[in-house]
């Protein structure tokens, strides 16, 4: 018996941490702003944890019986978790009520397991020994799922197969104490029809959780998916229409077929165009493989390294047919290098040097990508810069995040005494900063921000290769800011303040509908 229910607290502990890594994953992809979801998650979980535990004060018998009923009712709502929450996203207005009851419900019935098996097991066990064994059973199914769910379960299972298959395990859990307990338990018969259409209910969920999922898709995009994935960073949809090829990223938008050109243009062309060579060109981000189209129209280019943390992204752009004559094979090029890892520390492990490095990257709406657009980030790359090299990102709205625009813009003109690579310590400069912006349709009106080790002369910048839309003489003009989307003071965005995740989204609220 001490064995089983040892067991039974290993893989409780192991549901509960899974059902909360859950409901913070999902929210995250969801609604954004990962750090305020999961601190979220975590508080309602902590708190309701500890009310499941005062609540147990109150079960005064049928200790066995409460078990079973708690293990089956767990496993119900932390299994159909995912579905609940995914489908309350998308068809109704309020989301976060259903985040907080979810939460709620299911942190009540973990904090009421663990009191419920000290008491059951304190007839049979010394207390020291008692408290000993069950917290450590716990301290270790914790470690196990924390490890489990990043590696195997979202990128293998997905999260609402994982959440089924974890309910299953709770309602396993409660019908097994049935058996093991038969003698004490009181209410038999109900508990195993309340086990059984709960193992029906998550088993059936299970059985079809491809087509849950893809319903649940589908009405989060109106269009045909052609490619989705659940990876250890993020959550990746293309949808396809008859016209039009759309990438999403955690629910927001990376480019449409119809109009990335007006995007990727600007950022690639006339940062490419200033520089004084295009050898050797670096790419952050990017795995989609359409940068990388525009750099390779400049025939100089003898090596491209694409730093993309994300092989699903990378894999799809290189093998999939639609992508493929979307990016003109970019991907698949000879002179293209795909490096999936974190970009910071890539950087500080290479020394390569490069001509022109194009930041690629969302927007900065966690801490994860702010740290991208840091003075300590743009630092690092001012010193793998060729002597006239360029430095070039996207940089969000200044229509709709001005601040965030021109925090960036502001980061890079911060920079103090960047040295070209390969020069002496005496050879300092100060970057050079240029801000320019474009409008696509698919995201509005869009900014840039280049940066050299050497003087940009603007307005003497020519783009000899062909484009859609960006050429020399309409470059001149995008140079220029009306009033209402002009420079504006920030601060500096640094890896300990994150402002730039602040002013992006105090300028965005103030457009959500």
């Amino acid at each position: 018996m001490q064995i089983y229910l040892l067991s039974s607290v290993f893989l409780i502990a192991v549901c509960g941490l899974v059902y909360e890594l859950l409901a913070g994953t999902i929210s995250s992809y969801l609604v954004g702003d990962s750090v305020y979801q999961f601190s979220l998650v975590i508080g309602l979980f902590m708190t309701s944890m500890g009310l499941g535990s005062f609540l147990s004060r109150f079960i005064n018998g049928k200790l066995h019986d409460w078990f079973v009923l708690v293990e089956v009712l767990t496993g119900v709502v932390g299994g159909m978790s995912s579905v609940i929450l995914f489908f309350s996203f998308t068809y109704l207005e309020n989301y976060t009520p259903f985040l907080f009851i979810i939460s709620i419900t299911v942190g009540t019935l973990i904090g009421l397991e663990i009191p419920i098996i000290l008491r059951i097991l304190k007839e049979h066990t010394e207390l020291k020994v008692l408290f000993s064994n069950v917290l450590t059973a716990d301290y270790i199914g914790a470690l196990f799922a924390s490890l489990l769910f990043p590696l195997v379960l979202v990128p293998k299972l997905g999260l609402v197969r994982t959440s089924l298959l974890f309910g299953t395990m709770n309602v396993a859990v409660g019908a097994g104490a049935i058996h093991v307990f038969k003698e004490k338990i009181e209410e038999r018969k109900n508990l195993i029809t309340l086990s059984v259409s709960a193992f029906l209910l998550l088993g059936t969920c299970l059985f079809y959780a491809d087509r849950i999922s893809s319903l649940a898709e589908d009405s989060l995009y109106r269009d045909e998916i052609v490619y989705s994935a659940h990876t250890p960073y993020q959550r990746v949809v293309v949808t396809r229409t008859r016209n039009d090829i759309r990438m999403f990223i955690n629910g927001s938008i990376q480019f449409s077929s119809q109009d990335e050109y007006r995007y990727h243009e600007p950022l690639v062309l006339p940062a490419m165009s200033a520089a004084h060579q295009r050898r050797n060109i670096l790419i952050i981000g990017g795995g989609d493989g359409l940068a990388a189209r525009e750099v390779f129209k400049f025939p100089e280019v003898a090596s491209l390294t694409i730093v993309d943390i994300d092989p699903a992204i990378t894999d799809f752009a290189r093998d999939n047919l639609l992508m493929r004559e979307l990016n003109k094979n970019s991907m698949r090029d000879p002179r293209t290098r795909i490096v999936n890892a974190d970009a910071w520390k890539y950087l500080e492990n290479d020394s390569s040097i490069f001509d022109v490095i194009i930041i690629d990257l969302p927007d900065p709406d966690n801490l994860t990508l702010s740290r991208l657009y840091s003075r300590t980030f743009y630092r690092l790359l001012s010193r793998k810069l060729s002597r006239g090299g360029v430095i070039v990102t996207q940089a969000t709205s200044p229509l709709y995040s001005n601040k965030a625009f021109w925090c960036i813009y502001n980061t890079f003109a911060a920079i103090e005494n960047p040295l070209y690579a390969n020069e002496t310590a005496s050879d300092t400069v100060r970057l050079d900063v240029q801000a320019f912006h474009s409008y696509v349709p698919s995201f509005g009106e869009w900014g840039f921000v280049m940066a050299s080790n050497l003087p940009i002369d603007w307005d003497k910048i020519k783009v000899a290769v062909p484009g859609q839309y960006v050429s020399t003489e309409y470059l001149k003009s995008m140079g220029n800011f009306p009033e209402d989307i002009d420079f504006v003071e920030t601060e500096v965005n640094s890896i300990d303040t994150h402002v730039v995740k602040t002013y992006y989204e105090e300028g965005w609220d103030r457009w959500a509908l």
